[in-house]
């Protein structure tokens, strides 16, 4: 369950349909700093990522950080990605017209960091192509692209 202001933050970011460093800086201070993260909100992120056609870097660096953060440390069992969160992640992360670059570089970190991973997550992650794509946006390009399956 979103709180109100966790609402309105989207509302307003949906409205406005782009994410600027004030709105992350708002997020992490204001909004999520003291809300235990679910995977509602993480859902509601990645869609937004999704969703608004511009958004800052600051956004996907964040973004990167809650789930990889989420996923591996704070939910159970800690530091594995097991079959259930991995079907959670690859099918949050892929929704709609396919990954974007930030869903396919959290699913690139979160394989990095995990103790132990499972092979769904492995190979969304590893995906062909998918690597150039991630490390080329990671170096610097804040261009928003999906990536092609």
């Amino acid at each position: 369950m979103m709180d109100h202001e966790f609402r309105e933050f989207v509302d307003r970011v949906m409205d406005r349909c782009a994410i600027d460093d004030e709105d992350v800086k708002m997020l992490q201070r204001n909004i999520l700093n003291d809300v235990v993260v679910t995977r509602d909100i993480i859902d509601v992120l990645v869609a937004l990522d999704r969703a608004v056609a511009q958004s800052c870097k600051a956004y996907a660096d964040y973004l990167v950080a809650v789930v990889v953060d989420f996923a591996v440390w704070e939910n159970r069992p800690t530091g594995v990605i097991d079959r259930d969160k991995a079907h959670w992640l690859v099918t949050t992360l892929s929704a709609g017209e396919g990954p974007t670059v930030t869903a396919q570089r959290i699913a690139f970190e979160i394989a990095r960091e995990a103790e132990h991973c499972d092979e769904a997550l492995l190979a969304f992650a590893f995906a062909k192509g998918a690597a150039k794509e991630v490390a080329r946006v990671a170096a610097g390009s804040t261009t928003r692209a999906l990536l092609a399956n």
